[in-house]
């Protein structure tokens, strides 16, 4: 493996009930890429992320993190290690406020900070994401965007390494989508953190991603650049059927 990658993912396989939902699935992520991955629904994604983050044990094979294998490792330590997950559909504390999510999720998750600097460092990243005038403001009176933020908000307070996004795009109109687009790779360059993301949005992967893997039935059917993606014949087939384009 080489110096600079952060994640290897190496010949996983995940079975349920003798059904293979990923088969031989192996990859490396170096530091500081933002990589997509994308294809048709069922094709192995979500679970792939479940395995990266350690809701799932793979049925075989191994996923290496800064050189360690971490394959038997919960979630909770592998948010230690620096491995922090958003979701396609924002998981907030609805009646608490936009400060008291992000406190709550530095703090469940192991900071060892006291309230007052989990506070402190929670109004950072807040001003950061463009959410402190919402602080006080309960999340279940947010837009769309903004939960999704709070989600972004709230894998950012452990510090993570290595942010495995799922659809942030997800839902979010032009204008939105282009903020969204701009939130990320400011993160990315600003902060360094290596990026696993998950997108159905094929325009945006094409403006966001360095690389993008193509997943079918369980399986990476292409892997290389946006644009040398976007000209596969196999995989504009499977992934948006015959006849149709980027």
């Amino acid at each position: 493996m080489r110096k600079d990658v952060l994640l290897e993912v190496k010949a996983v396989y995940k079975y349920f009930g003798g059904l293979p939902a990923l088969k031989n699935v192996s990859f490396e992520v170096g530091q500081g890429e933002i990589l997509a991955i994308v294809g048709p629904n069922g094709a192995g994604k979500t679970t792939l992320f479940n395995v990266i983050s350690g809701v799932f044990q793979p049925s075989s094979g191994k996923i290496y993190f800064e050189g360690r294998d971490i394959t038997d490792l919960p979630p909770s330590k592998r948010a230690k290690l620096g491995i922090a997950r958003t979701f396609q559909i924002p998981r907030p504390f609805s009646e608490m406020t936009v400060l008291e999510n992000v406190v709550v999720g530095m703090i469940a998750n192991g900071s060892g900070l006291s309230l007052s600097d989990a506070k402190k460092r929670a109004h950072e990243i807040l001003e950061e994401l463009r959410l402190a005038k919402k602080a006080d403001v309960q999340v279940s009176k947010l837009n769309l965007q903004e939960k999704k933020s709070v989600e972004l908000a709230r894998a950012l307070a452990l510090n993570p390494k290595l942010l495995l996004i799922d659809e942030y795009m997800s839902g979010l109109n032009p204008a939105e989508m282009d903020w969204a687009i701009e939130e990320l790779k400011r993160i990315n360059r600003d902060r360094g953190v290596t990026m696993i993301w998950i997108e159905h949005v094929l325009r945006a992967v094409m403006r966001l991603a360095e690389r993008v893997i193509v997943l079918n039935f369980g399986s990476i059917i292409a892997e290389g650049s946006p644009s040398e993606i976007a000209k596969s014949a196999e995989v504009v087939e499977a992934y948006l059927g015959r006849g149709r384009a980027w």
